[in-house]
């Protein structure tokens, strides 16, 4: 029987590659002789770098650069160079993600994406002219200005002084002007895929400040605070590049870095899951499969918009091949995803537990909940043994 294993990661606690390694364990104590085709995945957060190079057969490059809080030591960021290096692929997550930063350290107002900014600088010094840039992950909320100055964009107050500091979320509500005169010349010549895991605008309730704000440390006053700043530096970025980014689905995504992307850099907005869909192959490794396990940290309404499950549900209920889904966590709003193509969704944890308890058992936890599905998926037919 060929199953086929097909996560993303647990963030902050396995990679997607752990994750596939426990999986197989359970599926092997029920079926020692299976065919456990393992296939890692990311939506443009963390390991979507990973998953690139392992399906190109790329390399990966290391910088120190610029981590999500200014003035802290930097961080060691890698990005992956394919097609002989005429391709780079970035992960914000590897330079600004939020897993870099202490839980007392969380607070969108002082963080940034000025390292991610460096690592594509980096990219570019090394020839790459085609970017892929996912930007799931994020610590902060800045609407993509620290990557921007980090590329040569200047921004100006009011009363005509330049902000020198890092660009954070606090210091959107200073914006009054942009200069793109200083943009690195090699961007000219640069085609850039954004790979969002979202598809979020930048304002409103459905916005970046409300809807990813408080996973970043936010309470409701910096909620409200960062909303403010960004309605107040959206005008003069939309006016420097010529459109209207505001209500553009992805805009949002990464606290504005999407709309940053978009407007000052014509960045092509897509799908990260869907882009590492395409590169795996997928349709290839789904093909004579009896079932797809799969799995994630956190189900909830938020993954209908453009997460790895949803992707995934669409293409095995197309293919007729059921899904099951072990996660840490079932949300509100998970049920709908049984219209797009899951077959069930199985909780990681046995029974009560504390969030540093499951995630330091989350192997075990992962091969024990596997064993468990594999023995139900077999009782509907044993033959399928």
């Amino acid at each position: 029987m060929k199953i086929l294993l097909a996560p993303d990661s647990f963030k902050g606690s396995l990679s997607a590659v752990q994750v596939c390694k426990a999986l197989r364990v359970g599926v092997e104590r029920v079926l020692p002789d299976a065919n456990c085709v393992a296939l890692p995945l990311a939506d443009g957060g963390e390991g979507t770098t990973a998953a690139l190079v392992a399906a190109s057969g790329g390399r990966l490059l290391r910088r120190w650069v610029t981590g999500p809080l200014p003035g802290s030591p930097p961080v060691q960021a890698c990005f992956g160079l394919l097609d002989g290096g005429r391709t780079a692929v970035i992960e914000m997550a590897a330079a600004s993600g939020l897993p870099l930063l202490r839980p007392d350290q969380r607070d969108p107002r002082h963080t940034s994406t000025y390292g991610t900014g460096e690592l594509v600088a980096a990219a570019l010094a090394s020839g790459a002219r085609h970017l892929i840039i996912g930007i799931g992950g994020s610590a902060s909320h800045d609407l993509g200005t620290g990557l921007a100055q980090a590329l040569g964009v200047r921004f100006r107050r009011a009363d005509g002084s330049w902000i020198e500091a890092v660009m954070t979320g606090a210091t959107l509500a200073e914006v009054a002007g942009v200069d793109l005169g200083g943009l690195l010349p090699a961007l000219a010549g640069c085609s850039i895929a954004l790979a969002a895991d979202v598809d979020n605008p930048l304002l409103g309730p459905s916005g970046a400040a409300t809807v990813y704000g408080p996973q970043k440390g936010a309470t409701a006053a910096i909620v409200a605070e960062l909303e403010a700043a960004t309605a107040t530096a959206i005008g003069p970025i939309e006016a420097a590049c010529g459109r209207s980014l505001r209500d553009l689905p992805g805009a949002g995504a990464a606290g504005g870095l999407g709309a940053a992307l978009i407007g000052l850099l014509g960045a092509t907005p897509g799908s990260g899951i869907d882009l590492v869909l395409e590169a795996c192959d997928f349709e290839t490794h789904l093909a004579g499969a009896s079932l797809v396990l799969s799995g994630e940290g956190r189900l909830d309404g938020q993954t209908l918009r453009g997460k790895t499950i949803a992707a995934l549900a669409r293409r095995c209920r197309k293919a007729g091949v059921p899904l099951v889904v072990i996660a840490g966590a079932l949300g509100e709003g998970t049920e709908a995803l049984y219209a797009l193509g899951v077959t069930s969704m199985v909780s990681l944890v046995p029974g009560p537990m504390t969030l540093e308890a499951a995630m330091a058992a989350s192997p075990a936890l992962l091969t024990d909940a596997a064993e468990r599905v594999v023995r139900l998926f077999l009782a509907t037919d044993p033959r399928k043994s």
